[in-house]
């Protein structure tokens, strides 16, 4: 396909799945701007996030790295042994064979007694596409047997500037103890490995420990807005140190100026000494994040980025990750596309003990309207984990140089600018 192609997938009313108009981002002079310079290890690295965010890094916790389909039977393995309740919230729920599953679950969870709570948003669940099945086959049915669901900012009203804030977390918390995050959603493609086009490529991550109640707590937050009042205090339990590494959970919402997302990804980058790897389904970040990412190449820091390939659910959000490769190739950042299927994971490493995983594309859109969620791990065993995914993923992807694929050409630049005023995530 002509990348010009391309650009007839822009809309101001998006597909599903999509938001519309992002419209240009405000910043404050007082913001801060860069160069990050950290203190050195994760101690220094969790005082700054904690200055910039609000979340450090704790220890007691057990981790579970999770890629593709895996992560819904252990999800749901938890789901069946809940106790006390089970939280969800998730951008995209559609019916298909895990959403029956995890319906079920739920229906005979709370038959049992058990509170069971749901968030979604309209806009990548059901009230953009113009159906009900959402309602029909999914809430319905919960309704019934006594779980809570409820929509996140129905679309009433202002339409244009109710599509943005949206929530684009994936939550699930499990009797306040255990809790899931990751680029799911509960629909067919998410189902499979990653390897065939019908099946997306993602990372998912299983926790137990002090994060999972800061979790809890961001689904207390949305799950007030949406309309399902205070959780009770029993949801609450008090957090157990169950493992050996160090956690803490990065929430961020849409705000005027940086968000807590951008600051996150902003530190996590300037942590890294010797390499960074980043995995984003939507790599269009702003200029200042790209700036920082040559910076960190001159100062010999391995940059690898990996994206989706050619398989695509929005051919011009492509156009615009391909817009940013000229200056990051110079620079001598790494870039791969991955081949098989479409490539959704959010991910980054730094080093040998630093790793990132949750809901936070690397685009306009999720940096600064977006609710989004990501956990921050130091952990040299998870980083290993992580390590073995990126060498099976690179096996089946394709590396990105000026004579292949990595010129910027005029239409690569006008999706890029397309896409400050429309923005795309699933």
């Amino acid at each position: 396909m002509d990348e010009s192609q391309d650009l007839s997938e822009i809309e101001i009313l998006p597909q599903p799945g999509a938001h519309g108009f992002d419209g240009a981002r405000e910043r404050s002079e007082h913001e801060m701007h860069g160069p990050y310079v950290l203190p050195p290890g994760p101690q220094g690295f969790s005082f700054s996030l904690y200055q910039s965010t609000g979340a450090a890094l704790m220890p007691g916790h057990k981790l579970e790295l999770l890629d593709n389909g895996a992560v819904f039977d252990r999800m749901l393995e938890d789901i069946r042994s809940a106790r006390e309740s089970v939280h969800i919230m998730v951008y995209i729920w559609r019916p298909c064979d895990v959403s029956d599953r995890i319906v079920a679950a739920l229906v005979e969870r709370a038959r049992a007694g058990v509170a069971c709570r749901v968030v979604v948003d309209p806009v990548g669940s059901e009230e953009l596409r113009g159906d009900k099945d959402f309602d029909q086959k999914v809430e319905k049915v919960l309704c019934e047997a006594g779980v809570e669901v409820h929509y996140y900012r129905l679309l009433a009203g202002k339409v244009m500037g109710r599509l943005l804030g949206r929530t684009h977390q994936k939550l699930v918390v499990v009797d306040g103890r255990i809790a899931y995050t990751g680029g799911f959603g509960f629909w067919k493609v998410w189902e499979g490995n990653g390897q065939a086009p019908e099946e997306w490529r993602d990372t998912s991550v299983r926790v137990e420990g002090p994060s999972a109640r800061e979790m809890q707590l961001t689904f207390s937050r949305y799950w007030q807005e949406a309309g399902g009042g205070l959780l009770p205090p029993s949801t609450f339990p008090e957090p157990m140190l169950v493992g050996d590494a160090e956690a803490c959970f990065v929430e961020s919402s849409g705000k005027l100026g940086i968000t807590d997302a951008e600051r996150m990804v902003r530190m996590v980058i300037a942590a890294a000494r010797e390499r960074l790897w980043i995995a984003n389904a939507y790599f269009s970040p702003p200029n200042e994040i790209l700036e920082q990412l040559e910076e960190k190449c001159r100062q010999g820091v391995e940059i690898r980025v990996l994206g989706p390939g050619p398989i695509h659910d929005v051919k011009v959000i492509r156009a615009s990750q391909r817009s940013t490769y000229e200056r990051l190739l110079d620079a001598g950042v790494r870039i791969y596309e991955y081949q098989p299927s479409m490539m959704h994971a959010k991910t980054m490493l730094v080093d040998d003990w630093l790793a990132v995983v949750g809901s936070t594309n690397l685009d306009s859109l999720s940096l600064n309207k977006l609710g989004e969620g990501s956990l921050v791990i130091n952990d040299a065993e998870f980083v290993r984990k992580m390590e073995r995914c990126w060498a099976k993923d690179l096996r089946v992807s394709k590396e990105i140089s000026l004579e292949n694929g990595g010129r910027t050409n005029p239409w690569r630049r006008l999706a890029r600018r397309a896409t400050q005023l429309v923005g795309h995530d699933r």
